[in-house]
């Protein structure tokens, strides 16, 4: 995985203007351009941001290494995503849907925050697209009744008091034969879900990427998860 970080720019969102700078990608053959208030590659750049930059910056407009691995992820599958339906949730940064996007599946990115929102649909048009559906919504009040052949996430299994409603989500937006695909840094939390769901019949496989420099590498998990036969 490459990346390299160029220089600041700033984007107006509904909550004023927030600097940003740019990072680009190299992803299955091309060249990817994600805006974000940070890149949070490495434990020490995590430990960084925790303690000193979480009070300015909003965490979901951070480009976190999950998203680098799923998206990575999601261009390995190829064809296993075209003319698919896809829900990504807590998209911030919009990385790993606008590489399904490009995949060619539809795409709805969805995000509680309007700033991660503003970014999210910015980086879409910035990457070509154009497709993707954008949706401002929380978890705790969710009434999206579609079905989804695929349910992605990045780094969303932090909240243990949300765990009971995404296990809502999982189970009535995931199409019949469907797949979720979480990726997460191995935080203890999340582990806790996937055994509990495992425990109840989910099936649970992994894979594992690397991110960042050879020095500071992050290992990153990628868990596909279906239903209970």
């Amino acid at each position: 995985m490459t990346e390299s970080a160029v220089q600041p720019v700033v984007l107006s969102t509904s909550t004023g203007e927030i600097p940003l700078h740019e990072y680009r990608l190299g992803i299955a053959g091309r060249t990817w351009s994600i805006l974000h208030t940070g890149a949070v590659l490495s434990h020490a750049d995590e430990a960084r941001f925790l303690g000193e930059a979480a009070t300015r910056l909003p965490y979901g407009v951070v480009l976190w290494p999950a998203a680098i691995a799923l998206a990575h992820e999601l261009a390995a599958r190829g064809d296993a995503l075209r003319g698919t339906h896809v829900l990504e949730l807590g998209a911030g940064t919009g990385l790993p849907g606008i590489v399904a996007a490009s995949l060619g599946a539809r795409v709805v990115q969805t995000d509680r925050q309007d700033a991660a929102m503003a970014v999210c649909r910015g980086n879409g048009a910035r990457n070509g697209a154009a497709e993707i559906e954008y949706r401002l919504v929380d978890w705790t009040e969710w009434s999206d009744e579609g079905r989804y052949e695929w349910i992605i996430g990045s780094d969303i299994l932090y909240g243990e008091s949300l765990h009971p409603q995404l296990r809502r989500i999982f189970q009535a937006n995931l199409a019949p034969g469907g797949r979720i695909l979480i990726s997460d840094p191995f935080r203890a939390v999340s582990l806790r879900l996937l055994e509990a769901m495992e425990a109840d019949g989910w099936r649970i496989a992994m894979t594992k990427w690397t991110v960042g420099a050879e020095d500071d590498a992050r290992p990153i998990a990628v868990f596909e998860i279906a239903t209970p036969e």
